[in-house]
């Protein structure tokens, strides 16, 4: 029997009524359902400043280098990405650059795109426009590549997302649900012939 693909799942937002965080909670549940081994944080959960060279002289922060071997350690991630003035949020580019900034002093992770190198990343986004998200994730591509890793070329943008989860954060509309699978199951396909 083989062994399940291991898919990181995370959203760029602490907010706590974020439509982001409820997607990425339905992107995970749904690649369970698929046979994935699924992980899925909440940036919040990790205790990471505002990046600071400075600061990182001093010794790179513990809940980064935690959130570099959980990043590592998965060849495959959802990342579900909010828009903020027609781009992706502060907070997930703060997470990239701290974890894409090599520990010098830590053979293991001199190498600062170690987490990011030959992941298979599908994007996610909502939002309340008829967009739903599109230009933060024209934006945080670009951002992915550079990093080495590998993007799904097919996406996913929710737009209208304040109308689009039930009471219990569910998406109402099959149609929806559908197009974040076929995300889903594009990054476990392609992650897994890349493992192969």
């Amino acid at each position: 029997m083989s062994t399940p693909p291991k898919l990181l799942v995370f959203a760029g937002s602490t907010r706590l009524a974020s439509f982001n965080r409820k997607l990425a909670h339905t992107a995970a549940e749904l690649a369970r359902a698929a046979g994935a081994d699924v992980t899925h944080i909440e940036l919040a959960d990790f205790d990471i400043p505002i990046y600071n060279a400075d600061l990182e002289a001093r010794g790179t922060p513990p809940d980064v280098m935690k959130l570099k071997q959980i990043m590592f350690e998965h060849p495959a991630w959802i990342i579900c990405s909010p828009e903020y003035n027609g781009s992706y949020t502060a907070l997930l580019k703060n997470t990239i650059d701290w974890v894409s900034s090599p520990v010098k002093s830590d053979p293991a992770w001199h190498e600062g795109f170690k987490s990011f190198t030959g992941k298979v990343v599908g994007v996610l986004s909502a939002s309340p426009g008829a967009l739903g998200g599109l230009r933060s994730q024209s934006h945080l591509v670009p951002l992915l590549l550079n990093a080495q890793c590998w993007v799904a070329p097919k996406a996913f943008a929710l737009g209208r997302a304040g109308e689009a989860f039930d009471a219990d954060n569910q998406l109402l509309n099959e149609a929806h649900r559908k197009n974040v699978q076929a995300v889903i199951d594009q990054v476990l396909f392609a992650s897994a012939r890349l493992a192969a």
